[in-house]
């Protein structure tokens, strides 16, 4: 195997794939990357056995061949490769040189035959979304991160639909993690054409990912085949290996009450947050909100530490409702809001509270009060 490829063409790739090679798989093998070598040019797979990735790059190709090599090294070596235009040929017994002029270097591969191989997905009903579009639901869905050892797949990941009736066409992810939930629509013209179905259980790890490659103008081509989600743009691929699980029924926890609707200055509300956060710990992560005449006053105490308290002025009558809530998740939910003012809707002490941006209704958080 030899070819000559250009700098700019494989460096982004290879940066964009080392969340892939750098997770912990039961194979080894799955820290490097799969170059194929073929007509005008090579093929760079990389996998860590649930999520997928292949791509297709023009190149010089001197000869066929295929070598599996350490990613972080690769990308390492040709990120501060000097020349443009680098020579990548397999010597011998798997032995990489990778030179242009007076640098050389040689690393050792691995055998391309023991590298797993990813599915072949055919006969998909794609359907085509704004990749900026895609980008902004992934990161709304995945700000609810999971824990590192939790098992339970609903919160591992992010439940997507697709929803096409009469009235509506919709692409939707909804996210949580037992405390709060994150519902991101997209709604399309009716004229497009997306295949409604049940809803999936995509892995947040593997949109994490997705999201990695959506720096681009355009659309990109999503599809949902046998247990495989499926993201096409260009000449690359990503699949995902869905989760196998339930997600909780949530349509009741979207309902929203008409008896509070408090608009509040995002900036201010999260400068606010920050400051009632200063205090908190890993055992003291709630403070109390108390909604009162005109005025909103939210007290956070830690006795590690101390404690504090800030008053806000806001549009507020009626009985006095007071209710804990951890600032972090608000905090969260502000960072993708995008209008200027949001929407608190809060019933009671014990009810959950919902929030939205005054303006783009695509996007809704709702925050589980905690235990005063």
């Amino acid at each position: 195997m030899k070819f000559t490829i250009n700098k700019s063409q494989i460096v982004s790739v290879l940066a964009k794939i080392q969340g892939l090679a750098g997770r912990r798989s039961n194979l080894a093998i799955t820290e490097n990357i799969l170059i194929r070598s073929g007509n005008e040019g090579v093929h760079l797979t990389a996998t860590d056995l649930e999520t997928g990735f292949e791509g297709f790059y023009g190149a010089v190709v001197d000869t066929e061949g295929a070598i599996a090599v350490s990613a972080k090294k690769l990308y390492e070596i040709l990120r501060e490769f000097p020349s443009d235009d680098i020579v990548i040929n397999e010597i011998e017994n798997r032995w990489i040189e990778i030179g242009s002029g007076k640098i050389q270097y040689h690393i050792v591969g691995m055998n391309p035959d023991d590298f797993p191989e990813t599915p072949h997905i055919t006969e998909v009903n794609f359907f085509s979304i704004d990749a900026s579009v895609l980008e902004k639901m992934i990161e709304r869905a995945t700000i609810i991160s999971a824990a590192g050892d939790e098992k339970r797949a609903h919160i591992n990941g992010v439940f997507v639909e697709r929803i096409k009736t009469e009235d509506i066409c919709c692409f939707r992810f909804v996210s949580t993690d037992g405390s709060r939930l994150n519902s991101v629509d997209h709604q399309f013209d009716m004229s497009q054409t997306i295949d409604a179905g049940e809803g999936v259980l995509v892995p947040k790890k593997g949109l994490n990912e997705v999201a990695k490659f959506l720096d681009i103008e355009g659309d990109v081509q999503v599809g949902i085949k046998d247990s495989n989600f499926v993201v096409q743009k260009e000449a690359e691929t990503i699949i995902i290996r869905m989760l196998e699980g339930e997600f909780p029924k949530y349509d009741d926890i979207l309902k929203k009450g008409t008896v509070h609707l408090i608009e509040l200055d995002k900036v201010k509300f999260s400068k606010m947050l920050k400051r009632m956060s200063i205090l908190a710990t890993d055992n003291y992560k709630g403070a109390v909100f108390n909604f009162d005449e005109n005025k909103l006053v939210v007290t956070a105490t830690n006795p590690d530490y101390g404690e504090s308290k800030e008053e806000m002025e806001i549009e507020f009558s009626g009985d006095v409702i007071e209710a804990a809530f951890n600032p972090k998740f608000f905090l969260d939910t502000l960072s993708v809001i995008e209008d200027d003012n949001i929407i608190l809707n809060i019933v009671d002490g014990n009810h959950p509270c919902i929030i939205e941006g005054d303006g783009d209704k695509t996007f809704t958080s709702v925050i589980m009060p905690m235990r005063i």
